[in-house]
């Protein structure tokens, strides 16, 4: 892979960014397309090094409710068989005469009832070994639910910066020169005002015979806006001061580099500020390529639609 010369010593580097210049030391991206960082943390015990209570609330719909029916399946399964080892003699109202796998069901169920607290009464325990593990069943399902409840608020009321990025940047046509466009929007029915947007040029520069890493800010025409309900277009005049002045489309092939997207707004409806970020590599970079619009009137001329299925869709120009 070919790699820039030091031809941007006019150009001032952003300093501020929390990466290293070390181009040696990193691997990838800096930044993954979900916004997550592409680090992968080492050196301490996997517990320490994981936030559980975050994982949680990070993980997605699917998966949290999946690991919670799991979870009740598997610790009523452990409850059950306890039951069963000690004995189902020891629980009163399950008849002998039934196959070992019908005994085992019945345990799980009586399992299944004291783990939530429902305790029908059909079957109750008899002895002092099952009525102890009757009421540390029944301390585990309290505290279990109270940790479900609290993990279940958490997602719903955590702000979060409901934010969708196209899937790639666009170089086009602009006042007679080019431009760096990415566009984003709003997909649910939020309301955002105050949107601000910083967008930072990284690249891997032979300098001196050795590889750095250098990040450039890169001047938006619009930084900030005060409601952000539409999709809105970051543009970056590639003009003469800008670091990706003079680089055509096999530039951007044959180089590596990365745009780091960072966006922050206010989120009404939990009276705070959210932010999203994003990042594109430069094969994630069309050349000679303009959005095409997102929104329009209705029929009525009284509100305008937005299709947020054409947040991808953009047209080649020559």
């Amino acid at each position: 892979m070919a790699l820039f010369k030091n031809h941007f010593s006019n150009v001032k580097t952003d300093e501020n960014t929390g990466f290293g210049t070390n181009a040696a030391r990193y691997g990838g991206r800096f930044i993954n397309k979900d916004g997550s960082a592409n680090v992968k943390r080492k050196g301490f015990n996997f517990f320490t090094r994981i936030s559980w209570y975050h994982t949680m609330l990070e993980m997605s719909r699917w998966k949290f409710l999946g690991l919670l029916f799991l979870f009740f399946i598997g610790i009523n399964f452990l409850f059950a068989s306890f039951y069963y080892f000690i004995g189902i003699e020891f629980l009163d109202g399950i008849e002998h005469s039934g196959s070992e796998l019908t005994k085992f069901a019945k345990a799980y169920f009586f399992s299944a009832q004291t783990f939530t607290t429902v305790g029908y009464g059909h079957i109750s325990p008899n002895g002092f070994l099952t009525s102890a593990l009757a009421a540390t069943e029944a301390l585990i399902g309290l505290l279990s639910f109270s940790i479900a409840t609290g993990l279940f608020f958490g997602r719903f009321s955590k702000p979060t910066a409901h934010i969708k990025f196209a899937t790639n940047a666009l170089i086009a046509p602009f006042k007679n020169e080019k431009a760096l466009m990415i566009r984003l929007v709003p997909y649910k029915n939020t309301n955002f005002t105050d949107a601000e947007a910083k967008v930072t040029l990284a690249m891997v520069v032979e300098q001196n015979g050795q590889l750095e890493n250098k990040f450039y800010t890169l001047p938006l025409e619009l930084h900030k806006i005060n409601t952000f309900s539409l999709s809105w277009t970051l543009v970056h005049h590639i003009n003469q001061e800008s670091p990706l002045f003079g680089l055509e489309a096999y530039h951007f092939k044959e180089n590596k580099g990365e745009v780091l997207v960072f966006v922050k707004t206010f989120d009404d409806m939990f009276s705070t500020i959210v932010g999203a970020q994003t990042s594109y590599t430069f094969n994630e970079i069309i050349y000679n390529a303009n959005f095409e619009i997102m929104y329009h009137e209705n029929r009525e001329m009284t509100q305008t639609i937005l299709n947020l299925d054409k947040l991808d869709s953009f047209q080649k120009t020559d």
